[in-house]
């Protein structure tokens, strides 16, 4: 792996990757941090993948242009908790309340605070989802992991392991059900098969509305920052 950029202003960082498994030259832009990863068969020569960054140059800089601005948490940020914006104001007490359109937090690290009641909140929601939706499924799941992932809402193991990102708890409440169902469903189905759709659909009902609203806004559930004092 190493670190190029696209002259310019400003300039573009690359991140070169070169991997066993490509078959062919590609460009992925990370919805958490507009990391641009440029990815290459062994065979390939890096001076051929830059020449592809190169080429690619305007479509890069659009969708970078096109990214949310980050937005830090801190007191007086309105931030949407199961799609509900709430403005974060100082606590009276030492816990993290949840109250009408704001959330308290307690003073001092209330950013990483924060983070910590929005993972565990996302887990308590998922876990009640996932049980439900595994038992109308039939198929017992093994382990249930929070992350924040930078690629994918959520996956499913071959040993009936699942895992989400904890940012779905940002989202409407039906968004966060239908990752939950679509990751369930992979218990019978591992695949993306009409099969697998059915079960979708048989456990959750019409996804298609869900699955654009993700395709179209999942990006904006990246631009919280919780790194801040």
């Amino acid at each position: 792996m190493g670190d190029h950029a696209l002259p310019g202003t400003p300039p573009v960082p690359l991140t070169l990757r070169k991997s066993a498994r490509a078959r062919r030259i590609s460009l992925r832009i990370s919805q958490l941090d507009g990391r641009v990863t440029l990815t290459y068969p062994q065979g390939v020569p890096e001076t051929e993948a830059l020449s592809f960054a190169r080429m690619k140059e305007e479509w890069i800089r659009e969708h970078l242009l096109d990214r949310p601005d980050p937005a830090v948490v801190q007191f007086g940020q309105m931030i949407p908790i199961e799609g509900t914006e709430r403005r974060i104001v100082p606590a009276d007490g030492r816990r993290i309340l949840l109250q009408g359109d704001e959330i308290a937090v307690p003073e001092g690290a209330e950013a990483r605070r924060l983070a910590r009641f929005l993972k565990e909140l996302a887990r308590d929601r998922l876990t009640g989802a996932c049980d439900d939706y595994a038992a109308m499924l039939g198929r017992p799941y093994t382990s249930l992991t929070i992350r924040d992932t930078r690629s994918r809402w959520g996956s499913c193991s071959s040993a009936g392991g699942l895992m989400f990102s904890w940012r779905l708890i940002l989202a409407p409440s039906e968004i966060l059900h239908y990752v939950a169902a679509h990751e369930v469903a992979h218990l019978a189905e591992m695949n993306h098969s009409p099969a697998f759709w059915a079960q979708v659909e048989r456990i959750f009902g019409d996804y298609k509305g869900q699955r654009r609203w993700l395709r179209d806004n999942g990006a904006q559930l990246h631009q919280y920052r919780f790194d801040a004092p």
